[in-house]
């Protein structure tokens, strides 16, 4: 891999979380995942635990599924760990990723200013929601980066028969937590995952107004690059963090975690 490559991938992420110290590659596992893994803080408590169990550390590249995914394709990581069914398929189809896990699940919601201007609150059927807000041109802030969170968005957007061209529509191109903050600023609504709002809710002058659609369910899964592909990678250090994550202790983790009191995902491995 040259250094141009290198630092083109690295550009991408918006969070990079070094090891500290000199750590080999044998003993280096290198993940890419979504932004709400890292912002909802679920990694700063799960990956200690994995390097007492097994002394590998692990390098965190965190971005949008969709920038995730390419790093995995590019072989700049050893597994990815991500939120969007149909690409994930595609990543695996095509080759690059082998043996995906489901790991857990929480699910996305709308949120907004309390005082609700475009009258969505209590719908149930999100699309409608989304069809009103474009309706009274309301501002919505999409994340806009590929994120399994805008792929999700888009996809609602199109079963509401609805182009997001709007007026007042803001795709930003930023993660979960700082679109959350700027519909905060501009008092507009946006789609997120549930882990991310919890652990940002305390921060903000918004609500949840509307959750519980099916279409919202969101699950999250792990998945190894192939090592056929990219023989040099650590196939073996990914495939301990994968084993690890879906074993009952890593499982019991993920349930514990709590943001102010709230779980903020379920794990569902096997």
């Amino acid at each position: 891999m040259n250094s141009m490559k290198i630092t083109k991938t690295f550009a991408l992420v918006s969070i990079l979380l070094s090891v500290s110290g000199t750590v080999s590659a044998a003993e280096l596992v290198r993940l890419a995942t979504t932004t709400s893994t890292y912002h909802s803080g679920l990694l700063d408590f799960l990956l200690p635990e994995f390097k007492k169990d097994t002394g590998y550390d692990v390098q965190v590249l965190a971005a949008g599924t969709g920038k995730a995914l390419k790093m995995g394709e590019n072989g700049d990581v050893d597994l990815v760990m991500t939120h969007a069914p149909n690409a994930e398929a595609k990543f695996v189809d095509k080759g690059y990723g082998v043996l995906p896990r489901g790991l857990m699940y929480n699910d996305f919601v709308l949120v907004g200013p309390v005082s609700d201007p475009a009258k969505v609150k209590g719908i149930k059927d999100v699309t409608a929601a989304l069809a009103k807000v474009a309706e009274t041109d309301r501002h919505f802030v999409s994340r806009g980066d590929d994120s399994g969170t805008h792929k999700k968005e888009l996809l609602l957007w199109q079963a509401a028969s609805v182009k997001p061209e709007f007026s007042a529509y803001k795709a930003v191109g930023q993660g979960m937590g700082p679109t959350l903050t700027m519909a905060n600023e501009i008092q507009g609504y946006t789609l997120t995952d549930r882990g991310t709002w919890l652990a940002y809710q305390s921060k903000l002058e918004l609500g949840v107004l509307v959750e519980g659609d099916k279409r919202l369910f969101n699950p999250y899964q792990v998945i190894l690059i192939n090592p056929s592909r990219y023989p040099d990678l650590n196939y073996q250090g990914a495939k301990e963090l994968s084993d690890w994550l879906v074993n009952p202790k890593a499982q019991a983790m993920i349930n514990d975690f709590r943001v102010n009191g709230q779980q903020l995902f379920v794990a569902d491995a096997g």
